[in-house]
Formats: structure tokens, C-alpha cells, sequence
């Protein structure tokens, strides 16, 4: 007959149970687990207390702590011991749930939960005072033996896959374990233990790219920062912002907690702080030879790498934010980090005073996050942000940034005489912002308004002391634009300028390569191998940045949407999208950094050139923004902010962007169809002047843009229509001044060009005497090479634009005729037309012979055809036949048989029959216009002197009297010197044409002497020049081969 197995006690129960988490005896049973630790005195004590030799739940802390004390060299070491009980406990705690006996199971549960919280109250104690409890670990390192814990608590399937250090090692967390440890301990008892944890995980990932193993550091800070504890702990630590009398940006970047962090990244850096593994050695070098799948490969390896850190920093700041009370600590560092590294605006950037350009993309990046809930399609937050911030925040310096149009003293003043007020936020505003910081887990757009604005622009606080709070949008929206400004805004131009550096060392490359074939030498040799070791690096680093920043779409377009809500708030401080601005510029507007624009301008310039970077992006309100203040200089004061928006418009053209999304922001458009001709002819006339040293040849490129946007909007009926108002409405304004300093432009181009093409030939002659240039020292002929390359670069560019203004002036000119007839232009228009056409067909022509002119954009052909259309419009035009006079007074170029002479080469070279024949009738008509015109000079015989212009010495028409210097001249011939500049002639003072004085008595007198002669005809001009020009033989039967 079988007998029953006696049923167990609960305190024997309790006894087993605790027997195998605490691994201790209290009999001595010789135990073969060298693990298990046979507790003598602890024993004794017991039964000396009359008590049984059972643990229980009265004995646990007693007996935990008599083993911790203990020196049991076989056993576990404490930290390991503790762990391991925590993780027996919770396995004890999975086989009591199968325990039928409800109030049994009910008392073990206790025990259990009692066993873990003891094992990680003393976890605590130890790590917190390691030398309280005898330890024998020979493992003993410098990192806190919680990092592998952490490692493994927040370990993915990736990670084995990732290299570089920071794995766990075998070790594992046991379930449930970190979170007691932190989420129960009080901050004193914690904040050692935690502070040596960021400590150690900041050292994890220092020097770390975007290849090594950042991944599983990055979520173990994460994790820690969750925690109240472990938030307060990180914001309190000594190197959260490192104090220091030396600290800069570099030495936050590489000392602070959050830095080596941030530091991540894939693009290049200096050799000092260089992190490994080497992006660009290991993803593209030998980048020519390589597959594009290859390649392809590795940018998406990149991108995703990036985001995921990119992901991961924004969520421990923003876990860092929604807590209240250390919100100000993290919006602390964020400035301290912005303020430290201001001097990365400079063009030249001192790496061991200013942190990486990765950092700062990486920043840029995690604020666009940060941003996002409040750049929802309809920006309704946007009455969140305070211009008053730029003025009155002492967290970022940006009272010294150059502002849009106000001097540092004028802004000074208007805040002292306004004394704005403070921003006073509510409580319901900060119930408000921590609404906003909450939803950012679950949306990307914040599409609730929140309610009326929280701000009082114009209402002081109470307290004149009390520093002004802002909302967390406000703080958030101007941190992220310095942060772009210093951040991706700069890798757009480092990236620029590699390009740069890229171009010039193939074509110095080049150079001397083709000098090595010419003479061979061992030093050129060595300089060929250095500059294509230069290169492969440069080539690697551009990729770097292609991968990290071109190519990440996300980025980009999140940029975009963050400058879509620039421009429409800088808007807003001026009324609205609305024509014409309010006069004077309000003052919050003039004061904002001048980089808020330029930024917005650069990143649409620089996403307008990547493939449908663009696609999907409201551009209206960029668009509607260029329009209203490209051509306002009381609103924008730099002339060449305002010429980058005009680049933008160019970008995007429909030819240019490829999409025809674009199209319909200049055609579709209110603002684009009444303003947009109107303010680039503005545009072109400002640009004279811009105050740069360079102000010459800064303009041409700036007016090509301009040009090139000409010509497309003539192409549109709509924006042609209102060209030809604009051209009869401001006929003696804006109009003549564009059409003056676009036939000044002609000609410096062209005379430029055709200089340069004989300076070209003479070298190309030297060279190609090959005995008489292998005699010169190599560096002789180095030197003359690099200037031929030089000069052919000159030519290309000049008469690229000389083709461009011609043709501007060509198809123009069949439309609006009037104002290239106005006294003061006609004889400026003629003579232009007249040297043309002299160079193009004259004696000298020969001497411009190219063996291959479309190389330097040269087609003569196709110049003089535009040409001769320019004299025939205006001949059309012509209703008082006031043109072929003008004509004959160029006594410089103009000849009756050059006439002929390009009639001829017309014939030629197929130009239309009827054209050819307006030209030779107006040839004839000149010709009638010479003779008489000698015939009136004739007749007048000796004019007296006071009659005759002092600049142009002839006879006056409508004498006036310039105001300070009190000279009388032709009015025609001071308003063309007007055009160009605005000052008298003769003592450099102000002077503008409606402040010209008509002397009405000089007039007189000389309509009484013409008519003394009877010569006065209707319409005619009479000069005293010397109309008897020297009639050239030419040749007409090579003109233009």
C-alpha cells in the first residue's frame, strides 16, 4: 500500500524558497554548490535566540546582510550575488503561480517581492559605497558594473551586427530588475551611481561614427532619462555643461554628457577629433570604380544610421522637456551649446575652438523634430513666437547679430524709447506648452490651435526685475534658427565650397598633366601624385556629406517647413501678405537677424538643385515673400540678400527645376502677375550699387539671374502684358534706368570679350611656336599656361552674358520702342549698336578668328543677327525719325559702309529678306540724316560758346541749370549722366533730374540764333560734332566666316 508524500508547511515552503534565492545554509550540509555559502555564526546566533533554523521573512535582510558581510571567496562577489538573487526571485516568482493553494501562493508572492526589493535596496547600498561589503571580484573595472545590465536591458537583434564596444558580454538584466533600481530609489542614494552610468556611456561613444556602435549607448541613455531620478541626475551632473574658464564649443562638444553624442556622425572632421570607423575610407573610397549599387548601399546605410540617432537624441531631449522641473537646465545647455559655437558663422572655422560640423547637422536635425508639432500645414501656433525674444531673451545672444535693415543704434534706441514690455505667460500657458510636449509621441503636425496666445506683447510684468518667460514654442523656434544658421545652413556652404575645391584641383590637375606630357619632370610628377591622393580624400568627404544630407529627403523637407513658417511669421510683423509694404518698415521687422532670411533663401537654393527635394513643398509663401521684398531696400537693406532671391526664382524656372510645379508660381499667381516684372527691373537697376568692393562684377552674376528670368516671363503673355505697362507707365523711371545700365552692361561685356580674345590669340601664338616655347623656363611656361586657361575661362563667361543682354535688348526692343527713343538714350543706343556692328563686321574682324568660338560662346553670326534686329525695331518704331540722326553722331563707329558691309554677310548667312531690307533702307536713311546734318553745320557757322553743352559740345536744346554747381547744361545730356549716376558732374553733390532748373532766357536766345538761320527743322537735333567721319575701304566678301 503506498503512502502519502507528507504535505509541506508554509514556513518550510518559505524556507526552500529563500534557500534558493539567498543561496545560503543555515545547517551545515555539506552542500556541493560552491555558489551555496553555509552561514555558521549566523546559525549559532539563532538558536541561542531559541528560534528554529528556518530563513524567513523575519531572518531575510538579517541573513542578506551577514552574507554580504562575509568574505566567501568561492561564492558570488556582491554586485553579481545581488543581481543573481533578484533574478532567482523572479524565477521562484514564475513557479509559485502553479501553487493551488490561494493563500499559500498569496504568502510566497510576499516573500518573493520582499527578496527583490532587499536585493535591490543593497544593490544600491554597494554600488553606491562598493568598500561597505568585502569584495573579491578580480573582474574590478572603470565602468559602473550596471553598463552591461543596462546593455542588455536595451539590447537589439542589431546590435551583434554593429561593431565597436559597449555590449553587455554575456550579461543580462534580469526582468523588472533596472526599473525597481530606478524608479524607486530617492535621488541622494542614486545620483552617485547614475552619474558614474552617463559617465561611462559618454565614453561609449566618444569618437564614434556613424558606423560604430552608438546605437545601444544611445538607447541605454534613453532609457536612464525616462526615469525622474535618472533625468534630474543627468541635468545635475558636473559635465551636463562643463565649467570651465576654457570653455568653448569644441570642449563642450567633447566633454559634456549629451556632446560625444551629438558628435556621431558621418561627416568629416578634424584630424584631432577624427572617429572611427573612417566613413568615407570605408563606405566610398575609390568611389570611381565602384558599383552604383555599392554606393546606393551605403547612402542608405548611412541615412538610416543618422535617423535613427537623429530619432533617438530628440526623444531623450524631449523626455528631458515634458519634465518642468529641469526644462530650464536642458534649454540651458541647448544655448550654451549655441552661444559657445557662434563663431561657426565665420567663413573660416577654427576646429579646436568650435564644435564639428556634425554635431551642429545633428542638432539642426533633432531641433526640426523638436519643432515639428508646431509647423502644421496651417502654422496655427505661430502667434506663440514673440519677436520681442530677439530683444529681451538673455538666453541666446542675438542682439549682435547684423539685423534686416535697423543698425545696432537704432534698435537700441527703439527699445529704450519703447520699453517693451515683458512677456508675462500664464499658468494656463505652461499647462499649454506641457500639452504640446506631451503630444509630440503622437503627432507630427499639432493641428489644435491651442487657444488664444498666450502672449501680452505690449504688457509689462509686474516686477521690472522679473526676467521674461517665454513659451516653449517661442524658445524652441529661435534656438532652431541659430541652430540651422550654425548647422546645416553651414554644411551647405562647406559643401559648396568642397565642390569648389574639387573643381579647381581637376582643372589644376589637368593643367599639369598636359605640362608633364610637354616636359617631362620628376617634381611635377610628385605634385600630380599628391593632388590625386588630395582628391580621392575630397572625393570621399563630399560623398559624406551627399550621404548624410543630400540624400536624406526627411531632413530637408522638414527644414523647408520650418522656413515656410519663418517667412510667413517675418510677414506677419509687417501686415501680411499684402502689396504695397507699409512705409516706414516697422521696427520688429528692420531688427530681426538678417540670417532668418538669408538661411531660408540658401536652403531653397540649395534643395531647388537636388531632385525632387522640392516635391510636396508649399513654395507659395516663399514665393509670395521674394516678391515683396527683393526689390525693397527700406526692408532689406543688403543688396545681395535681395540677389539670392532673385537666385531662388531662377533655380526655379520651369527649364530649370524640371517640375511643373513650379510654373504655376509665376503664372498663377496675384502678387507674381503685378509685381514680379516690376520688382526685377527694380531689382536690376539697385544692383549697381552695392557697397561691396566688388560691387562691378558682383552685379553681372547677379543680373544674369535676372536676365535669365526676363527672358522666361516674355515667354508668358500675361507677365508680358504688364511689362509693356510697366515700360509705358515708369517710361522716365525704373524702365530707362534698367535700359541704361543693360546697354552699359553690353558694352563692357563685349569690349571685354573681344579684348580678351586678342590677348588669348597672342598666347595661343607662343604657345603653338613650339622650338621658341620649349626654350623658356618651365616655370615661365607654367605660368603662361595657367593665364591662357585663365583668359579662356574670362571670355566664356563674359560673352555668355553679352549674348544674354543682347538678346534681352533684341526681343525687347520688337515690343516697346519708346523709351530706347527718349533724347537721353537714343544717341547711347545708336553708338552701342554702331560698335557692335563695327566689331562684328569691320576691318578687324579677322583678328577674331577662333578656331573653335562656341567653345567660348562666341557666335558671331547669331550676335550680328540680333543686332541688326535691335536697329530695325527701333527703326520701326521711329515715328519722328529722330533715330538715324542719332546714328550719324557717333563719330567713334559709325560709317555709311558698314552698312552695306553686314548687309552683305546677312545675305549670307540666311537672315530674312524683309529684315535685310528695314536695315538698308535705314543705312540710306543715315545717310540722308549725315548730309544734312553737315549741310546745318555749315549753315550755322560759329555758335557761341554759352549756346554749346560744356560736356558734349553741342548745341543745347533745353538748357538747365544744375542746382549746386550752378552749371547750365543740355538737359538730354545730364539725364543720360543721371541714369548712371546720381551727382553733379562738375562737384560730386546730390542731384536728381527733378531738380534741375529750366533756364527758360538761354532758350530763348537760342531759338531765336537757329532761327536767324532758318535751319530749325521739326524733330532734329543740330550738333556741332564733326559728322565728316573717315569712310573705311572694306572688304565685304570674308566678313564673317
Amino acid at each position: 500500500m503506498s503512502t502519502t508524500k507528507p504535505q509541506r508547511t508554509p514556513a518550510e515552503i518559505e524556507d526552500i524558497i529563500l534557500r534558493k534565492i539567498l543561496l545560503v545554509t543555515l545547517v551545515d550540509s555539506m552542500e556541493n554548490d560552491t555558489r551555496v555559502v553555509y552561514l555558521e555564526m549566523t546559525a549559532a546566533e539563532i538558536l541561542s535566540e531559541g528560534k528554529e533554523l528556518r530563513l524567513s521573512r523575519d531572518l531575510m535582510e538579517r541573513v542578506l546582510i551577514d552574507r554580504l558581510s562575509g568574505n566567501y571567496v568561492y561564492a558570488e562577489p556582491p554586485f553579481q550575488y545581488l543581481v543573481n538573487c533578484y533574478r532567482r526571485a523572479y524565477d521562484e516568482g514564475k513557479k509559485i503561480v502553479s501553487m493551488k493553494d490561494k493563500n499559500v501562493r498569496s504568502e510566497m508572492e510576499l516573500v518573493v517581492k520582499q527578496a527583490k526589493k532587499l536585493a535591490v535596496s543593497y544593490c544600491r547600498i554597494h554600488l553606491g559605497n562598493p568598500d561597505m561589503f568585502p569584495n573579491w571580484d578580480m573582474s574590478k573595472q572603470n565602468v559602473s558594473p550596471l553598463l552591461p545590465l543596462l546593455f542588455s536591458e536595451v539590447s537589439s537583434s542589431i546590435d551583434a551586427f554593429v561593431g565597436g564596444g559597449g555590449g553587455s558580454g554575456g550579461v543580462t538584466s534580469p526582468p523588472g530588475f533596472l526599473d525597481e533600481l530606478f524608479k524607486d530609489g530617492d535621488f541622494d542614494s542614486m545620483d552617485p551611481i547614475l552619474k558614474q552610468l552617463y559617465e561611462d556611456l559618454r565614453g561609449t561613444v566618444l569618437k564614434v561614427s556613424a558606423l560604430g556602435n552608438f546605437q545601444q549607448p544611445l538607447r541605454a541613455l534613453l532609457f536612464l532619462v525616462k526615469y525622474p531620478v535618472g533625468a534630474k541626475s543627468l541635468v545635475n551632473h558636473p559635465w551636463w555643461i562643463p565649467k570651465s574658464v576654457y570653455l568653448n564649443g569644441r570642449v563642450i562638444e567633447m566633454t559634456s554628457i549629451l556632446g560625444p553624442f551629438f558628435h556621431v556622425s558621418a561627416l568629416p572632421d578634424n584630424t584631432i577629433f577624427k572617429s572611427q570607423p573612417d566613413v568615407g575610407q570605408q563606405c566610398f573610397s575609390d568611389s570611381e570604380t565602384r558599383r552604383p549599387a555599392d554606393l546606393l548601399s551605403s547612402f542608405t546605410t548611412i541615412k538610416t544610421v543618422m535617423n535613427n540617432l537623429y530619432d533617438g537624441l530628440a526623444e531623450v531631449l524631449m523626455s528631458l522637456l515634458k519634465n518642468t522641473s529641469i526644462r530650464e537646465n536642458v534649454l540651458g545647455y541647448l544655448a550654451a551649446v549655441i552661444n559657445k559655437n557662434s563663431s561657426r558663422a565665420h567663413l573660416q572655422v577654427d576646429p579646436l575652438s568650435c564644435a564639428s560640423s556634425g554635431m551642429f547637422v545633428n542638432l539642426s536635425a533633432v531641433m526640426l523634430r523638436l519643432c515639428e508639432p508646431f509647423l502644421d500645414a496651417n502654422l496655427t501656433k505661430r502667434d506663440k513666437i514673440d519677436p520681442q525674444y530677439v530683444f529681451s531673451s538673455t538666453r541666446l545672444e542675438l542682439r549682435g547679430l547684423t539685423a534686416l535693415h535697423a543698425s545696432s543704434d537704432e534698435v537700441s534706441e527703439w527699445i529704450n524709447q519703447n520699453n517693451p514690455g515683458k512677456v508675462d505667460v500664464s499658468k494656463e500657458g505652461s499647462d499649454g506648452e506641457n500639452r504640446l510636449l506631451a503630444s509630440q509621441e503622437a503627432t507630427s503636425s499639432g493641428n489644435d490651435s491651442g487657444g488664444a496666445s498666450i502672449l501680452h506683447y505690449n504688457n509689462p510684468v509686474s516686477s521690472s526685475s522679473e526676467k521674461a518667460k517665454y513659451p516653449f514654442i517661442c524658445e524652441c523656434f529661435f534656438m532652431t534658427a541659430r541652430v540651422l544658421n550654425l548647422g546645416l545652413l553651414k554644411a551647405f556652404s562647406d559643401f559648396k565650397h568642397l565642390v569648389q575645391d574639387i573643381s579647381r584641383s581637376e582643372d589644376t590637375l589637368s593643367t599639369m598633366k598636359t605640362m608633364l606630357e610637354q616636359a617631362p619632370s620628376t617634381q611635377l610628377q610628385q605634385e600630380i601624385s599628391r593632388l590625386e591622393k588630395e582628391l580621392e580624400l575630397y572625393s570621399q568627404e563630399k560623398l559624406c556629406y551627399e550621404a548624410q544630407i543630400l540624400r536624406d529627403g526627411g531632413l530637408l523637407q522638414r527644414a523647408l517647413s520650418y522656413y515656410r513658417l519663418m517667412v510667413v511669421w517675418l510677414v506677419g510683423l509687417v501686415g501680411g501678405f499684402k502689396m504695397p509694404l507699409p512705409s516706414p518698415c516697422p521696427m520688429e521687422f528692420a531688427s530681426m537677424p538678417e540670417h532668418f532670411v538669408e538661411d531660408a533663401m540658401e536652403l531653397l537654393i540649395f534643395a531647388s538643385r537636388i531632385p525632387r527635394a522640392l516635391d510636396g513643398v508649399l513654395l507659395d509663401d516663399f514665393m509670395n515673400f521674394i516678391i515683396m521684398f527683393m526689390a525693397s531696400p527700406e526692408y532689406i537693406r543688403n543688396p545681395y540678400l535681395r540677389a539670392k532671391m532673385v537666385e531662388v526664382l531662377n533655380c526655379w524656372m520651369p527649364r530649370r527645376s524640371g517640375s511643373t510645379a513650379t510654373s504655376t508660381l509665376f503664372e498663377g499667381h496675384q502678387l507674381s502677375l503685378e509685381y514680379l516684372v516690376k520688382n526685377l527691373l527694380k531689382t536690376y537697376v539697385d544692383i549697381e550699387f552695392t557697397g561691396s568692393h566688388t560691387q562691378f562684377y558682383d552685379k553681372f552674376n547677379i543680373r544674369h539671374n535676372i536676365a535669365e528670368l526676363l527672358e522666361y516671363l516674355w515667354q508668358v503673355p500675361s507677365h508680358r502684358n504688364a511689362w509693356r505697362q510697366i515700360a509705358k507707365e515708369e517710361e522716365k523711371g525704373v524702365y530707362l534706368n534698367f535700359l541704361n545700365f543693360l546697354i552699359n552692361d553690353s558694352i563692357y561685356l563685349l569690349d571685354e570679350s573681344l579684348n580678351k580674345i586678342l590677348e588669348l590669340k597672342e598666347l595661343e601664338a607662343e604657345m603653338s611656336n613650339t622650338v621658341e616655347w620649349e626654350r623658356r623656363p618651365v616655370q615661365e611656361r607654367q605660368e603662361r599656361t595657367r593665364q591662357f586657361h585663365s583668359q579662356e575661362n574670362i571670355i566664356r563667361i563674359d560673352m555668355k552674358l553679352a549674348n544674354e543682354d543682347v538678346s534681352l535688348l533684341a526681343f525687347t526692343s520688337e515690343q516697346i520702342t519708346v523709351p530706347f527713343l527718349l533724347p537721353e538714350m537714343v544717341e547711347r543706343v545708336a553708338s552701342m549698336l554702331n560698335y557692335f556692328l563695327l566689331q562684328l563686321v569691320g576691318p578687324q574682324r579677322k583678328s577674331l578668328s577662333l578656331k573653335d568660338p562656341e567653345k567660348y560662346e562666341f557666335r558671331p553670326k547669331e550676335l550680328l543677327k540680333q543686332i541688326v534686329k535691335i536697329y530695325v525695331h527701333l527703326a520701326r518704331g521711329d515715328k519722328e525719325n529722330i533715330f538715324p540722326g542719332a546714328i550719324i553722331r557717333d563719330g567713334r563707329s559709325y560709317n555709311e559702309q558698314i552698312f552695306s558691309a553686314a548687309a552683305d554677310v546677312l545675305r549670307r548667312i540666311g537672315e530674312d529678306m524683309r529684315i535685310i531690307q528695314e536695315f538698308i533702307d535705314l543705312g540710306a536713311k543715315a545717310k540722308v540724316a549725315a548730309s544734312e546734318a553737315m549741310d546745318a553745320e555749315a549753315a550755322l557757322g560759329d555758335i557761341p560758346d554759352e549756346f554749346l553743352d560744356p560736356i558734349q559740345y553741342t548745341l543745347m536744346k533745353d538748357p538747365v541749370i544744375l542746382p549746386s554747381s550752378r552749371i547750365i547744361v543740355d538737359r538730354p545730356v545730364i539725364q543720360r549722366h543721371l541714369l548712371s549716376d546720381s551727382t553733379d558732374p562738375f562737384n560730386r553733390s546730390h542731384l536728381t533730374a527733378d531738380m534741375l532748373i529750366p533756364d527758360t532766357e538761354l532758350k530763348a536766345k537760342i531759338e531765336e540764333f537757329i532761327r536767324s538761320h532758318e535751319l530749325q527743322k521739326p524733330g532734329e537735333d543740330l550738333n556741332l560734332q564733326n559728322t565728316k567721319t573717315t569712310i573705311q575701304t572694306t572688304d565685304t566678301s570674308n566678313l564673317i566666316e
